[in-house]
């Protein structure tokens, strides 16, 4: 049992340590190379900040913990808005352009629409992997040309929120080798521990998963999201948080499913998916009214997490999924 405790907090550390040095350590690396701002922001940023979702997903997965993998991404998004935004607006209300949040939002719905209709499908293959990454494909696109255009573009704001290395480009390149080797150790010990400690508790992979490793994965969003809302760069925090929930969906999710086809376990299917998409709908009128999240509303989506989370443990899912 501690041995199991003790893979599950030093993969979460070994987690959040590798994916900021990563990140640092690649945006260090492309500045210079020369590459601009707004490519840092969509690639090196936008990946960065998602290797951990995907690796702990893809490790799990190839384990047969399905639950485990489809509930890190499916709770990373929940997190994503009612957790790290909802302390992002909680330090500093969160204003956004009508621009982002139509474009973006709309995009995250889009993704998250395909995501349920797979999901009501029974499993996810290479089929809905080669559409999922061929959509995020002309997305990034998309976003490119029309950021190219913007004085304020928020993917290239979003790279002066990152603490980027300091030194030669020798220590930026090691900084990315030693962040992938810590991101990928910590995958490895998180899956491990996290599924010992189900089966010891008798909790599920899908809450663990939609929990305690969605929580640890989604540390990246949290960190960038908290500085950008400590620098007042509202669009870049919003923005962080949509991107990210796009990415989990199309790339993850769709990387995971071209690499070893899954059914879609029946109690994500039968409630959380659901959650994730009332939490995504909500968010725009949210945003909308006012084009601002204050304080109030920062705190409401707190205290709303934490009644996920319960739900999670007090079994809600699968009673759900006993109804059906």
């Amino acid at each position: 049992m501690l041995i199991d405790v003790a893979l599950t907090v030093g993969g979460l550390v070994l987690l959040a340590l590798g994916a900021d040095y990563l990140v640092r350590g690649a945006v260090a690396l492309a500045h210079r190379l020369g590459i601009s701002a707004l490519v840092i922001g969509l690639t090196v940023v936008a990946f960065g900040t998602s290797l951990p979702e995907l690796l702990v997903s893809l490790r799990a997965a190839l384990q047969g913990s399905t639950g485990l993998a489809v509930g890190n991404v499916v709770g990373s998004n929940i997190a994503n808005v009612l957790l790290i935004l909802g302390a992002a607006a909680a330090i500093y209300p969160i204003k956004c352009h009508r621009s982002t949040l139509l474009r973006d939002g709309t995009a995250m719905l889009v993704a998250t629409a395909l995501f349920i209709v797979a999901g009501l499908m029974g499993s996810i293959d290479r089929v809905h992997g080669i559409v999922g990454l061929l959509l995020l494909g002309s997305y990034l696109f998309l976003c490119y040309f029309m950021d190219r255009r913007a004085n304020h573009a928020v993917t290239a704001q979003e790279v002066q929120d990152v603490d980027a290395i300091k030194g030669s480009l020798g220590f930026a390149v090691l900084a990315v080798v030693g962040g992938l080797i810590g991101v990928l150790a910590g995958a490895e010990l998180l899956v491990d521990g996290s599924v010992s400690l189900a089966r010891a508790f008798g909790v599920s992979e899908e809450v663990i998963g939609l929990t305690l490793v969605a929580f640890g994965t989604s540390v990246p969003e949290l960190a960038t999201t908290a500085a950008a809302a400590v620098r007042r760069h509202a669009d870049v925090a919003l923005g962080n948080i949509l991107g990210s929930n796009l990415f989990n969906l199309l790339f993850i999710m769709s990387a995971v499913g071209l690499v070893v086809p899954f059914d879609f376990p029946a109690k994500i299917a039968a409630f959380d998916i659901w959650i994730m998409a009332a939490v995504s709908v909500a968010l725009m009128p949210l945003m909308a009214t006012g084009w601002r999240l204050s304080r109030l509303e920062g705190s409401i989506l707190l205290v709303l997490y934490l009644v996920f989370v319960a739900a999670q443990f007090f079994g809600v899912g699968e009673m759900m999924m006993t109804m059906m």
